[in-house]
């Protein structure tokens, strides 16, 4: 059964609409007085009563006193959320059960601000920092990537109890934008499945470490008589070297199929794993999801597609 005070804020959270900058002002900023706040309250009343009791002009002005204090540092406490604009930047893409940071940059248009508290909202530790003046602060936060996805952005919160800790004035916010949580990498993966030759991938293993030639290219002091291409020289008379810096890549069908583990998120964290050696390796490869495939490639950019569909896969339906 559900708390009452996670309903509350579940409530709230709901009534909140996501924006790409947040400003504090007085409307979306809070403040109640902690619990150091009401023992001070309790214990000025008792000496007011001490003082009305016993006709104490010095407990009068000490009471009052004190009570001043108490209601010029709500007035900062609250000041000091104020003015600030926050804002978020993309976090980057991250694996399930890793560290997702996310970066807060914060802009005081006016004076310096101490004891701020940037947090998730509704969870602890806290990043404590003090915000310089008429700049822009860097805040970074980090929470565990739970589930793969393409998540909302968490709900963050801002808090402040300067300076004397009577009252915390706190200020929710969701920021707009989404993160990409992709497959837990698997620990210890299985080796890469069989090279091919061909892009339909027979299967077939490919003839690792053949020197085969990519081009040719000008003749450069320090090649071996070996690396001319003889033939070439005696039709152009121009004197080549073949290129062996690079070899035509293998290529390698990443299949469901594959995998043979019982769990699918075991598969898909296998999957996942292979997709980055594939493309540490240099090779050129495809991913096949049951009836849905992604064609033979590589590259940074073909890597986040086969990560993105496999962090969505399970909205798709499994293969069978």
């Amino acid at each position: 059964m559900r708390s009452p005070q996670a309903w509350w804020r579940d409530w709230w959270l709901a009534r909140l609409r996501p924006v790409a900058v947040h400003t504090l002002t007085q409307r979306n900023v809070y403040i109640l007085p902690t619990r150091a706040g009401w023992a001070f309250g309790l214990t000025l009343l008792l000496l007011l009563v001490a003082a009305i009791n016993y006709q104490l002009n010095l407990g009068y002005a000490l009471t009052f006193l004190l009570a001043g204090s108490a209601a010029a540092s709500l007035h900062i406490t609250h000041a000091s959320l104020r003015g600030l604009s926050l804002q978020v930047r993309p976090p980057q893409p991250t694996h399930a059960g890793q560290d997702m940071s996310l970066e807060i940059s914060v802009h005081n248009p006016g004076r310096q601000r101490f004891g701020l508290g940037f947090g998730l909202q509704g969870r602890e530790p806290k990043v404590w920092v003090d915000i310089a003046a008429e700049g822009i602060t860097p805040v970074v936060l980090s929470t565990l990537a739970r589930q793969r996805g393409h998540h909302d952005l968490p709900a963050l919160q801002v808090e402040c109890r300067f300076p004397f800790g009577l009252f915390r004035a706190w200020s929710l916010w969701r920021p707009a934008g989404q993160a990409w949580i992709y497959p837990a990498l698997e620990a210890t993966p299985p080796p890469l499945p069989h090279l091919a030759d061909n892009p339909e991938g027979d299967g077939a293993q490919s003839r690792v470490g053949r020197d085969e030639v990519e081009g040719i290219r000008p003749w450069q002091r320090g090649d071996s008589l070996r690396q001319v291409a003889w033939k070439k020289v005696a039709r152009t008379g121009e004197l080549v070297s073949r290129d062996r810096s690079s070899r035509v890549a293998q290529r390698l069908w990443l299949d469901w199929s594959h995998t043979q583990a019982a769990d699918p998120e075991l598969r898909l964290s296998r999957l996942a794993t292979w997709v980055l050696a594939a493309e540490a390796q240099g090779l050129q490869w495809g991913l096949r999801l049951g009836a849905e495939e992604l064609p033979l490639a590589q590259g940074a950019a073909h890597q986040h597609a086969a990560l993105q569909r496999l962090a969505l896969f399970n909205k798709a339906g499994q293969p069978r």
